[in-house]
């Protein structure tokens, strides 16, 4: 029987290392746009360190795919079936306080990004953006790091260092509450009271106190007016 060669020092330190597999962080898509969540979904796909781990349509039903898949990180939309991503962002701080979150939304960050950071996300992107600035927001926030535009950031520093909010134009609106701009898209998207209230899972009453709000703080004294700006900044945030 041959016997066979022993492998000679040189050669075991020569020898090609075997192949590390790439660990893939797992990216859970919450947005009730499918077009989007098909884009976006292809767009991590194709990169060699992450992997979308689920696809979700729904505030109810983002909460048990957190639990149930383990993403590393949440990226949201403000828009979501059942409420929107605000609330929610704010429902996975309190219960998953330890997985970071990232806000990628259509709707303008001079209004949201603020927002989506004080409900605990980690960052804010619009979806116009560059599809090469969301990845690099994704890594950024997996990483540890915030993710905000240049105006976003250097508008949210001079707040920081002088204690005021910068006039961008928006600062009419942003004196509403998340709820109270939830209200005020619905109205500007035409919808009645009582649609807003059963699709925001709210009293008719409560509604009707929030466009009462919205009224006092926007300086609009009837319905018409009401409906009238609300539809107006629906369309102008949809040509941003």
């Amino acid at each position: 029987m041959a016997k066979t060669p022993s492998k000679s020092s040189n050669d075991i330190a020569n020898a090609t290392p075997p192949a590390v597999k790439q660990v893939k962080r797992r990216v859970l898509i919450v947005d009730d746009h499918p077009i989007f969540r098909n884009g976006i979904t292809q767009l991590i796909n194709h990169e060699v360190d992450l992997h979308v781990c689920g696809e979700i349509c729904s505030a109810a039903e983002a909460l048990g795919a957190v639990e149930q898949l383990k993403p590393d990180i949440a990226v949201l939309d403000i828009s979501i079936q059942g409420t929107n991503g605000i609330e929610l962002m704010k429902s996975i701080r309190a219960l998953h306080p330890q997985l970071p979150a990232l806000m990628v939304s259509m709707h303008d960050e001079s209004v949201y990004a603020e927002r989506a950071l004080r409900a605990g996300a980690r960052g804010y992107v619009m979806k116009a953006a560059p599809s090469e600035k969301v990845i690099e927001a994704i890594r950024r926030v997996l990483g540890g790091g915030l993710y905000l535009s240049e105006a976003i950031g250097g508008r949210l520093l001079d707040t920081f260092l002088n204690g005021r909010a910068t006039n961008v134009g928006t600062s009419t609106i942003e004196q509403l509450s998340d709820r109270e701009i939830e209200v005020f898209r619905a109205v500007g998207e035409g919808r009645g009271t009582r649609e807003i209230a059963r699709t925001l899972f709210l009293s008719v009453k409560t509604v009707e106190t929030h466009r009462a709000h919205i009224k006092e703080k926007l300086q609009l004294k009837t319905a018409p007016e009401l409906v009238r700006a609300a539809v107006e900044w629906v369309n102008r945030e949809a040509n941003l």
